[in-house]
């Protein structure tokens, strides 16, 4: 089953554009929407949660037309937002069971099983009793992706599931999140590189609500070979090089700036090539340096 976005534009009345004519085919796995805060991308999971209305365009999963069949949608969603509340004098078990009712799950012996089921998969069997307002922020997080998870949802989605996370429930959440696309599209809407790069088969770079590169995270940072070049410096000198050379990324190593520039040819100057990452093709893309994403037209 594939999710198909077509020409989604979204205005506020404000007069900020969200999104611009957004265009995607995002098929079954594991799927990354990258950008930084204020892209689109929360406004994106918004619309294909349901939650808001875009001003043009049209989205199916499957052959489900998302914008005019709403319940039926609501079926088959899984949605863990950036914030969501829980209700903290309650039991981990226990509020479980009150979504697993709202999600339809009527027959008491089947909510029992598909709790149990859902609470060892989320790694919170053994927290079942404890009142959620103690729980960890990592420990929400996967809470939320068991209510999420209700109903088998052929569509998931996750925004900024890590964000704020230490790095051991990071890797926790990462290893639960890497399970659930076998059978599902599962998007992941992050400005945390290393996510995607570590959990998703194809993803999208987004900022100021377009699209600007679509693909296979491994062939794009293969593109990148020979391109990237990296120089210690001082900062002072950093005005510059930025003068002389496309800067895409600065960052401190033992009190110094390590800094990463785009060139196609050999820059001179005392920097030598680096094997490219996923976060060179992102800031690389971001300084427009990449721009091979064409959205799809709407027949």
């Amino acid at each position: 089953m594939e999710l198909t976005i077509s020409n989604l534009s979204k205005t506020y009345s404000n007069g900020v554009q969200a999104l611009n004519k957004v265009s995607l085919t995002i098929p079954n796995g594991m799927y990354g929407l990258l950008g930084p805060n204020g892209a689109g991308k929360s406004t994106l999971m918004r619309i294909l949660a349901t939650l808001q209305e875009p001003d043009t365009g049209s989205i199916h999963l499957g052959r489900i037309d998302v914008l005019k069949e709403k319940e039926k949608i609501r079926q088959t969603l899984g949605y863990l937002p950036q914030e969501f509340g829980v209700y903290p004098s309650s039991r981990a078990e226990d509020l479980l069971d009150y979504f697993a009712v709202l999600k339809g799950i009527t027959s008491r012996a089947s909510r029992r099983e598909v709790v149990e089921a859902l609470l060892k998969q989320t790694n919170l069997w053994d927290m079942r009793r404890q009142k959620l307002g103690g729980f960890s922020g990592g420990m929400k997080q996967r809470f939320g992706v068991a209510v999420a998870l209700l109903g088998n949802p052929k569509l998931m989605i996750v925004d900024e599931p890590t964000a704020g996370l230490d790095p051991a429930e990071r890797v926790r959440f990462l290893n639960l999140l890497s399970e659930l696309g076998e059978n599902s599209v599962v998007i992941l809407s992050t400005h945390i590189v290393e996510d995607v790069s570590e959990l998703c088969t194809r993803m999208a770079i987004i900022n100021k609500g377009q699209i600007l590169q679509e693909g296979e995270p491994l062939k794009a940072v293969a593109g990148l070979q020979g391109k990237i070049w990296r120089r210690m410096v001082e900062k002072r000198l950093l005005p510059t090089l930025g003068q002389e050379h496309t800067i895409i990324s600065t960052k401190l190593l033992s009190g110094r700036t390590v800094i990463h520039i785009y060139s196609e040819e050999n820059p001179g100057n005392g920097f030598e090539p680096v094997a490219p990452d996923l976060e060179d093709v992102y800031f690389s893309t971001m300084a427009g340096r990449i721009r091979n994403y064409k959205p799809e037209v709407a027949q």
